[in-house]
């Protein structure tokens, strides 16, 4: 409902005094109520106009939500996805760099072979991938950068949303939302179940509501949609390296969910773990287990002591670390001795330093057990992130924000992620260079954890971040 601009003026006077200083820098003013007829919310200038746009967008920001949900990529076969993120970009007014353009294929780790790759495409393309961009992301190049340059002076702010889901078989009763509504995954093994199906339909909802008010903005706006993020497999580092975000003067994003719900918004997260994933290969000697097992070298037993001997590494006085061997695999029969051993496993720590500490003393504890066994180890790194700290500027620019949109009931400081998350490239990067980075993360009833085969969230957080990063746009620029 909107009323005149007089009437407007005075209510916003008996509503806070402090809206009066901005009416003459805005050039139109909308008042709105609920359905009681009581005043709602006051929005002046384009920060708070957002939230109206925010809402209105919010049946297809769902939509995009649900078709990304039913058609789930694993990371580095995001096709289909990015797909739909290039041409929507398009119809908005974005410019788009995609493909090499948007990425240094010399950083993407555990790439499908090239003949896996290709099969991907072409079940993207039959599940409806617009074909005229999947050729420049043949080989899995499948990041997209969408860029608004205003012409006019102003900050240059970027904002992240990831793209890829897990290897994950999806619950399929009716007892599960998405499967109850009917777009639960269709492609087996694989599932949204960390709600990047949210985090990209918020990007898009983002581009659709910045294109509506395009003339009010200044600077440049760059929407990253990144590939691989699961497994930190270096969908990020793909990106920055390409200098794409050489020029950024804020860093945004954020996680749906987690320990927050419906309603909620921390505005700060804070430890983002540090990882690196190893695949370690063990070659000893075969032999036979009764006749002549002196001639053997068992890379199992070397693999099993190793795997023990990691649990004992010393934990570090400066913060929390972890480690776990995910995965173990040796010999095919038992008369043989094993000659071929491979395990799979992950550090992490709450700094960068204390997981170097910890990947120094699992590379001495593997070396050690190989060589205890007369065996030789061969480690090889998978997905490596970064700790990194918010700006404190960001984060007040935040809660100030989400306080005056009205539209979460409990607006809370700092949540611990306890995890990692490759963002963190991006905020470092950002950082070193002079600007400012932060995370947030906005609350959402689960039906069950993330990455668990029951997984699903409140929708009805949606409109609320493409709100949220919108004003924050407005506050930035």
């Amino acid at each position: 409902m909107k009323i005149s601009l007089h009437t407007y003026i005075f209510i916003a006077i008996l509503h806070d005094a402090a809206a009066t200083s901005k009416l003459n820098e805005v050039a139109s003013y909308d008042f709105f109520v609920d359905n009681n007829g009581r005043p709602d919310y006051i929005f002046i200038g384009g920060e708070m106009k957002m939230l109206s746009i925010a809402k209105e967008l919010q049946p297809d920001i769902v939509k995009f939500r649900r078709d990304f949900h039913k058609y789930p990529e694993l990371g580095w076969t995001e096709f289909r996805t990015a797909s739909i993120v290039a041409k929507t970009l398009e119809e908005n007014g974005f410019g788009i760099i995609i493909g090499e353009d948007a990425m240094d294929g010399s950083m993407m780790k555990n790439l499908l072979p090239a003949d896996e790759l290709e099969s991907q495409m072409k079940r993207a393309l039959a599940q409806g991938a617009h074909a005229q961009y999947l050729e420049k992301m043949r080989g899995g190049k499948t990041a997209v950068v969408g860029v608004l340059d205003t012409g006019r002076p102003g900050a240059v702010i970027a904002m992240r949303f990831d793209m890829d889901a897990l290897p994950i078989q999806e619950l399929q009763t009716d007892s599960h939302f998405p499967a109850r509504e009917g777009f639960a995954s269709v492609n087996d093994g694989v599932m949204h179940s960390c709600a990047h199906d949210g985090h990209t339909a918020v990007g898009l909802g983002m581009a659709m509501a910045l294109a509506k008010v395009r003339d009010k903005l200044t600077g440049v706006i760059k929407l990253i949609f990144q590939p691989a993020e699961e497994g930190v497999q270096g969908g990020a580092t793909s990106i920055i390296k390409k200098g794409l975000i050489d020029d950024v003067s804020h860093m945004l994003s954020f996680h749906i969910g987690l320990a927050a719900r419906t309603g909620e918004i921390y505005c700060q997260t804070t430890d983002f773990f540090a990882i690196t994933e190893y695949h370690v290969d063990f070659t000893g000697k075969e032999a036979h287990a009764a006749a002549n097992p002196e001639l053997g070298k068992s890379a199992l037993l070397a693999a099993a002591a190793a795997t023990m001997g990691l649990q004992g590494i010393y934990r570090h006085s400066a913060g929390a670390s972890r480690i776990n061997v995910g995965m173990l695999a040796s010999g095919q029969k038992s008369n043989i001795v094993p000659n071929k051993a491979v395990m799979k496993l992950e550090t992490r720590g709450a700094t960068t330093e204390i997981n170097n500490f910890m990947k120094r003393e699992a590379e001495r504890v593997i070396n050690a057990a190989a060589q205890m066994y007369d065996v030789r180890p061969s480690i090889r790194y998978g997905g490596e992130s970064i700790t990194a700290v918010c700006d404190p500027s960001v984060t007040q620019a935040t809660k100030q924000i989400a306080q005056e949109l009205g539209i979460f009931e409990h607006v809370k400081d700092i949540l611990s992620l306890n995890a990692s998350e490759d963002y963190t490239y991006f905020m470092e990067y950002v950082q070193n260079r002079g600007g400012v980075a932060g995370h947030f993360i906005a609350g959402a009833n689960l039906d069950s954890k993330h990455h668990t085969i029951g997984f699903n969230f409140d929708e009805d957080v949606l409109w609320r971040v493409v709100a949220l990063l919108g004003a924050l746009v407005f506050k930035f620029a």
